[in-house]
């Protein structure tokens, strides 16, 4: 299916690790027609997959930007306005879980890394980005929650409750949004073999969670990467506010 994606631009944070679905989104997007801004905190990384963009024939830029500081992620779409003069698609990507601890062994500095990279982040991307939104009365957003927003999960506490926030913030934003053309939802990856939170899963805890999957798999970056490119197209406008899970099924458990 031609997702109608040619000449739009978007901005993907969290696109410059090369195995994660940040990645995979930034790829896909240019695969169906976009001009990509890779935002990524690891600016080497960045360039690299805006490389890679460039050889599909599609225009590219690297941006570096710490998401939960909003002076660069001001100054990141600051660059990309001047570079392609819109940002038609947000894909916020960018998080992770970096203090896998027990709750009551965290610090409160390592709560607050958890709760400023994953819920502060996004909406610091959003304010920068959605008032140009507003201005062409056109735009999508599409904001990498996680299945740990509606599932227990043991040494994740901060993490999910910052995730939950994704949902409930995406909820809200399309009640605010949606009258002027712009559409929010987001997407629930399960279990996916990236280096998220420093590497890949255990291969007994991978096992054992797999065989918990109706599907038998983990998640790819691909197939976040298609579900992303789906919301990000006028197939899916009548799509607002929805948490999608992509996890082979583990939700409904």
């Amino acid at each position: 299916m031609d997702f109608g994606l040619k000449g739009k631009v978007a901005m993907v944070t969290g696109a410059g690790g090369q195995k994660g679905f940040g990645k995979a989104i930034a790829v896909t997007l240019a695969k169906e027609g976009c001009d990509v801004i890779v935002a990524d905190i690891d600016l080497n990384g960045a360039k690299q997959t805006a490389s890679e963009i460039e050889a599909l024939g599609r225009k590219a830029i690297a941006v570096k930007a710490d998401v939960s500081n909003n002076t660069e992620v001001s100054e990141a779409v600051k660059s990309a306005l001047a570079k392609f003069g819109k940002i038609d698609i947000l894909v916020n990507n960018a998080g992770g879980l970096f203090s896998h601890k027990l709750f009551a062994e965290k610090t409160e500095a390592e709560c607050d890394t958890d709760i400023n990279l994953n819920l502060k982040g996004a909406l610091n991307c959003i304010r920068a980005v959605v008032g140009q939104m507003i201005a062409r009365k056109s735009g999508k957003i599409i904001n990498i929650s996680s299945i740990g927003a509606q599932k227990g999960m043991a040494r994740a506490a901060v993490y999910n409750a910052a995730k939950a926030g994704i949902v409930s913030m995406t909820k809200s934003l399309a009640v605010d949004l949606g009258p002027s053309g712009i559409n929010v939802n987001a997407v629930a990856p399960g279990l996916g073999l990236t280096n998220f939170g420093g590497g890949p899963p255990p291969a007994e805890m991978l096992k054992g969670a797999i065989e918990r999957i109706p599907a038998k798999r983990s998640t790819a970056p691909q197939d976040i990467a298609n579900a992303v490119a789906f919301l990000a197209s006028d197939v899916s406008s009548d799509i607002m506010g929805q948490n999608i899970g992509v996890d082979g099924g583990e939700s409904i458990l």
